[in-house]
């Protein structure tokens, strides 16, 4: 488990999922289908979906995680989404923030991946708060990278 000040960041796990469903949590398939591909291949725990539980209520507000472990490059890709009553509170640039130092601490990660809809402004400026580059803009997306250096 991850903490900063406001919040705890818990890799998700049959078990630790089970705080998602009981407060009925759905902001979509990603912890789901990451459930089952963990049955599979257990070695992807940490490299998948993690849930954001705000510390002050326990209240999940949403979702962090990789897609999939460092590839032959050292790079991974991170995506995120919050319920949107938790919008522009800071929750997802301090947890994005510590899933990142996370990843650049385990000596398996150089550089840190994501996407955005162009439309996205809320989430280009977690990206920008956090460091990251725009590598590219294509049709409906835009591309970012963060190198550990």
């Amino acid at each position: 488990m991850l903490e900063t000040d406001r919040l705890k960041i818990i890799p998700c796990t049959e078990e630790t999922v089970q705080i998602a469903n009981h407060q009925n949590y759905n902001n979509g398939p990603q912890i789901t289908t990451y459930l089952q591909e963990l049955t599979i291949d257990p070695s992807l725990l940490y490299w998948g979906c993690w849930m954001v539980v705000r510390k002050s209520d326990d209240r999940v507000i949403g979702d962090i995680g990789f897609k999939g472990k460092p590839d032959k490059n050292h790079t991974v890709e991170v995506g995120y989404g919050f319920l949107e009553e938790f919008w522009n509170k800071g929750y997802a640039t301090e947890a994005v923030g510590a899933l990142i130092a996370w990843a650049f601490n385990t000596a398996r990660v150089e550089k840190i991946k994501a996407e955005t809809l162009k439309d996205n402004h809320g989430s280009m400026r977690v990206l920008e708060k956090l460091g990251m580059h725009r590598i590219d803009v294509g049709e409906t997306m835009v591309y970012w990278e963060l190198d550990k250096k």
